[in-house]
């Protein structure tokens, strides 16, 4: 059994998935989308990739604003946890995903991506930082 991460954007959706152990996450892929409400497809490939990689629960990222607050953003992130539940019949756990987006580009500079290269790859490393933060905090938690 494995966990899944998720990084839910307007057009796209990073995709990450853990180990077996629950000890770390990998980046999978970036789900596109033409349009914003166009979700179809977009949770049809989360179904096919919840049961290619023998996923039990889904993490999706929560973007709240830096001071705390819960913008627009937060409430399509909602409509889409819904949406995943039904679709998957698992439980989607939200997480603080504030500074993910920033901490992936920054690794992605760091290691010499180009600048105009770093959009293909930022929503499925934002993504692993969602579900990788998650699993660090359960195994704190669980260690306490």
């Amino acid at each position: 059994m494995r966990i899944m991460g998720l990084d839910f954007g307007s057009k796209t959706v990073g995709v990450a998935v853990s180990d077996e152990l629950y000890l770390t996450a990998q980046g999978l892929e970036i789900i596109r989308r033409d349009k914003p409400g166009k979700l179809r497809q977009t949770l049809s490939r989360i179904e096919e990739l919840v049961k290619e990689y023998n996923v039990e629960s889904i993490v999706l990222g929560f973007p709240k604003n830096m001071n705390n607050t819960e913008g627009e953003r937060c409430a399509k992130t909602l409509e889409f946890k819904e949406l995943l539940e039904k679709r998957t019949g698992l439980s989607v756990e939200l997480y603080d995903e504030r500074l993910t987006t920033v901490m992936a580009d920054k690794t992605m500079m760091e290691v010499g991506i180009r600048r105009e290269n770093r959009k293909k790859y930022v929503d499925e490393i934002a993504a692993v930082f969602i579900l990788q933060g998650y699993l660090d905090a359960r195994k704190n938690k669980a260690s306490e």
